[in-house]
């Protein structure tokens, strides 16, 4: 089969990372582990709780990796060594605030099998908005009818507005107004997805993987947007639904987005 690495980066967060291993721990799914930690203090997967959830994972067969990735060199940085670190076939890059429910990995798999892209993505959903239902944030949705297509997203054009899918609660809205009885899952365009991707490594690697943190500042976000849209022009790639990943809303361990990543590296015209 196949082989498939998840690829959870995390930094001071000792609850959530816990949550997270526990959601891999339910997936009846074969793939590896690789956790990178950068905390201040001691790493987060050294607790009782996630050393628990780890052991969970061994017993079932999946190999287990933990590592500390210091000194911090910013968030595209971690990202690369963690992708340099895997030589799975695919590479899902988990944040360490999501938790996935029972079955998400497997829809991901068998979701880039079938559409032969670049990437598929899992939108993290923030269950605490679950009554606030937002129709215009969800006007942009558009199922993919086929293998998606090389698109190239830019900002103000519609395909951009697309990013309004992902707010709040709008994942789960759009799975209970989009997915129809008996269909296992939905491909449809994103403009970009955070916190649950999985990648083709082969076409990640071709457009750079994350090696543009040269270019950055330590200080950075939105290094996935630029990795992301890269792979889409070059591969494609699709958002599926139902999502399966649920935000923890946990507060931000990155405080300062004042410098995104695409603002410093430009785009190309």
């Amino acid at each position: 089969m196949t082989r498939l690495e998840v690829l959870v980066p995390t930094c001071d967060r000792p609850v959530e990372l816990a949550t997270v291993l526990a959601g891999l721990a339910s997936q009846d799914h074969p793939f590896d582990v690789l956790v990178s930690d950068q905390s201040d203090g001691a790493a987060s997967f050294d607790t009782h709780a996630a050393r628990a959830m780890i052991r969970v994972l061994e017993a079932a067969g999946r190999r287990v990796r933990t590592v500390r990735h210091l000194p911090r060199r910013g968030l595209a940085e971690h990202r690369a060594s963690m992708l340099a670190a895997s030589s799975a076939d695919f590479v899902l890059f988990c944040d360490d605030d999501v938790w996935l429910e029972p079955g998400t990995v497997a829809r991901l798999h068998d979701a880039i099998l079938e559409l032969r892209c670049g990437l598929v993505g899992a939108a993290m959903q923030g269950l605490s908005y679950l009554d606030d239902e937002r129709p215009e944030e969800l006007a942009p949705f558009e199922r993919w009818p086929g293998r998606p297509e090389p698109e190239r997203i830019r900002p103000g054009t519609p395909e951009w507005q697309r990013w309004t899918l992902h707010n709040a609660a709008n994942p789960a809205h759009l799975a209970r107004r989009h997915l129809r009885p008996g269909e296992p899952w939905v491909a449809y365009k994103i403009a970009w997805i955070a916190g649950c991707v999985l990648y083709d490594r082969e076409a990640l690697v071709e457009v750079g993987g994350f090696e543009f943190w040269r270019d950055l500042p330590v200080e950075h976000a939105g290094e996935d947007v630029v990795a992301e849209q890269r792979v889409m022009e070059r591969f494609g790639g699709a958002g599926i639904l139902p999502s399966g990943a649920v935000h923890l809303e946990s507060p931000t361990t990155v405080p300062d987005r004042s410098v995104v990543a695409d603002s410093v590296l430009g785009r190309p015209a």
